[in-house]
């Protein structure tokens, strides 16, 4: 709905009907935090601008209540310091936190906040691995983990490329050899 550079990607219009019609269907809803504003403000739900990880927290838990099973609220527009406050200057920022409510439990997942401009399309590579996990029978909580270690790696991993924001590396687990194995072959005479 909402790209890491802030951009709308949605129109108005249409985030009633993903609200209404797509959000009661959700196994998980993965938003960063705009988008979580933009759906509770269309709601009518009064909600402010997380400040720290109490609000991140009562952020999902709103929007968990829109319908999905779940929600993994995205921390990356709030990195915190290392004591989970916002910093007074952005060179403190140090940690991400994504927050997995279930409709009963948070479980939060902790990654090393990482300045890089190869985050375009961090969101759709991360639901695209939470939805590969849980499709192969990963539990919630282990499909989410390994989905967020997998950006994390891709983002660590990540060349530039051309100008602005440049991918992630999806390839960063994939071993691959130079060439086929040396194979040989045996014939009977």
């Amino acid at each position: 709905m909402i790209s890491t550079s802030g951009s709308q990607l949605l129109p108005e219009k249409a985030i009633k009907e993903l609200r209404t019609k797509l959000l009661p269907l959700a196994t998980v809803l993965t938003p960063n935090i705009p988008e979580a504003l933009l759906l509770l403000k269309d709601s009518g739900a009064e909600t402010s601008e997380p400040t720290d990880l109490e609000g991140l927290i009562e952020l999902a838990k709103k929007i968990c209540s829109l319908g999905p099973k779940a929600v993994l609220l995205k921390g990356g527009h709030l990195p915190l310091t290392k004591d989970k406050k916002i910093p007074q200057d952005p060179k403190d920022a140090t940690t991400v936190v994504d927050i997995l409510f279930d409709g009963t439990t948070a479980t939060l997942f902790e990654t090393e906040f990482l300045v890089s401009k190869n985050t375009h399309g961090t969101g759709c590579s991360l639901a695209s691995a939470i939805a590969a996990n849980l499709a192969s029978g990963k539990d919630m909580i282990r499909a989410v983990r390994s989905a967020v270690r997998f950006v994390e790696v891709g983002i660590k991993t990540s060349t530039d490329l051309g100008k602005g924001s440049g991918p992630i590396n999806h390839f960063h687990s994939i071993y691959t050899m130079p060439f086929a194995p040396y194979v040989t072959a045996f014939v009977n005479d």
